[in-house]
């Protein structure tokens, strides 16, 4: 049976048995290592990350005494769920987007990785953003427009894409589906968090299911 540790687009943590290409963290355990199940919490502290899943040979039992390994289908995912590069196993594209940030924020100094997780964590509490989509980078997660949002209605599929090359393309755990024509300019229910928005905007380039084309 599949465990329950793969994140969607939306920050829900479901179970599959597709890989996924990063894993990642939210600051601790959240799971009971007996069972091997998740417990009612959904993170321990604000520091979510997405990590490589090779780092000098390091082996993990999933699930087992220490911190809750996560999965994403790919970055762009695991940005959408608010988890920001890891400093420690990816550190090129941590200060890259470290960097973006401090420019979309027109900040004078980079950001610390504290002031980043205070940030992001009062976004990811906070309800989706509006916005239309002119306004939306690529790597932009948001929910299909027509969906009527409601979590227990229809496959994830038909609810969530992500904005790739003036394309919407639908995300499944398993991959993408076939490309869509992005509509016309229409307000948008986003998923990934404004900050994040922000450094996609100023040029972080996530790192994308081979699906995605």
């Amino acid at each position: 049976m599949a465990l329950q540790n793969r994140v969607t687009p939306e920050g829900d943590i479901i179970a599959t048995h597709h890989r996924g290409l990063f894993m990642g963290n939210r600051g601790g355990r959240i799971h009971d290592p007996e069972t091997r199940t998740l417990t009612k919490r959904r993170f321990v502290t604000r520091r979510w990350i997405c990590c490589a899943t090779c780092f000098r040979n390091r082996r993990r039992v999933v699930m087992g005494k220490g911190y809750t390994e996560l999965f994403f289908l790919d970055e762009p995912t695991a940005l959408a769920a608010g988890h920001r590069p890891c400093f420690e196993c990816r550190r090129p594209a941590a200060t890259h987007f470290q960097r973006c940030w401090q420019l979309s924020k027109a900040w004078p100094e980079k950001p610390r990785a504290d002031e980043m997780d205070e940030i992001l964590h009062d976004e990811r509490l906070a309800p989706p953003t509006v916005m239309p989509l002119s306004c939306l980078p690529d790597g932009t997660a948001l929910l299909l427009p027509g969906s009527d949002g409601a979590r227990s209605k229809g496959r994830l599929s038909d609810r969530i894409a992500l904005i790739r090359a003036g394309h919407l393309l639908p995300w499944r755990a398993e991959g993408y589906g076939r490309a869509l024509p992005l509509p016309s300019d229409q307000p948008v229910t986003v998923l990934t968090p404004p900050s994040i928005l922000g450094a996609l905007q100023q040029g972080y380039r996530p790192h994308w299911h081979p699906s995605a084309g």
